[in-house]
């Protein structure tokens, strides 16, 4: 009998999120406040706040930046077409997209002037999805996006033998290998990249609550609303058989998930930082709860490197 707690391991900040971060902190240093940010520079609203108390100013279009001013680029990446019109207002600007990201965007930019028509996989109006689909111009062909296996079924191309596809950073790993497979059985000439676009951070917290699930009554992700991969994860959790719920931070629980005897799980995505997970855990204990040790794990040693103006001497 008792309330038990489980962490996964690893979870939370990844490397690409680390850096953008950084790089709102460091520009925010070097050149004082107000810096603007294209859009949430990563999906969890702890960690804009907390920029927006030190000066960063945070929008939806370059077009409501003032001219010469400073900008970031969120670690989601942007559209050609959003580099071009920050060149035109003459802004300062760092850019703080994900390599892995960027990985992509490459990957994109060399099937355009190969003038092959690219398939993405991933979710509409998601910032890394919009700034991906931006990378494609060659206007006499196309870049289609789909979601599901439904939309497989449906998409029809110009030219199947001429055709490649990527995907969204971020996507349930098992998921997109279903759509692959689809993809593959409709257009048996696709190519795709040589090695997988989901990022390591995607795919190592997935499998660790994997691991976690099979022991868990409830699994609570930490993670803000709008984090994809957060997203995932809780849907991953779900479909192994576990009530899960995401939640922003210790003020999301609801008593009444509580129960003795119990199992709980806790993780966090990839933008959450880790204070947020000992607040919860605080208010575990508060309702009762015993921590059980973290299981050793080889740490993630992924690093990015700062753009070079940044660096310090």
């Amino acid at each position: 009998m008792g309330i038990y707690v489980r962490l996964a391991n690893p979870r939370g900040f990844c490397a690409g999120v680390d850096r953008a971060i950084e790089i709102v902190n460091r520009v925010l240093d070097k050149f004082g406040s107000p810096v603007y940010v294209r859009h949430e520079v990563v999906h969890n609203k702890t960690v804009v706040e907390d920029l927006r108390k030190r000066g960063a100013i945070f929008v939806d279009e370059v077009s409501e930046i003032p001219e010469g001013s400073t900008v970031v680029f969120s670690a989601h990446g942007v559209a050609k077409q959003v580099q071009r019109d920050a060149e035109e207002r003459d802004l300062r600007v760092f850019d703080a997209t994900c390599p892995l990201v960027s990985k992509v965007h490459n990957e994109v930019v060399k099937f355009s002037d190969q003038s092959r028509e690219t398939v993405l996989i991933g979710h509409a109006g998601h910032p890394e999805v919009d700034g991906t689909l931006g990378h494609y111009e060659d206007s006499s062909n196309a870049m289609y996006l789909v979601e599901n296996l439904s939309d497989v079924e449906k998409l029809c191309v110009k030219n199947p033998q001429a055709l490649s596809f990527v995907t969204q950073t971020t996507l349930s790993v098992d998921d997109t290998r279903l759509i692959i497979d689809a993809l593959r059985k409709r257009f048996p000439l696709i190519e795709g990249p040589r090695k997988d676009d989901i990022c390591y951070a995607t795919q190592n917290r997935q499998d660790a609550v994997k691991l976690l699930a099979g022991d868990c009554d409830l699994v609570l992700v930490v993670g803000s609303q709008n984090s994809s991969n957060s997203n995932r994860l809780h849907e991953l959790a779900l479909r192994l058989g576990c009530t899960s719920y995401l939640i922003d931070d210790e003020a999301d629980i609801d008593k009444n998930w509580i129960k003795d005897p119990m199992v709980i799980g806790i993780t966090s995505g990839a933008s959450a930082p880790e204070i947020l997970v000992s607040r919860v855990l605080e208010k575990l204990r508060q309702y009762g709860a015993m921590i059980y040790p973290e299981n050793e794990i080889s740490p993630e040693d992924v690093e990015f490197s700062l753009p070079t103006a940044l660096r310090k001497n």
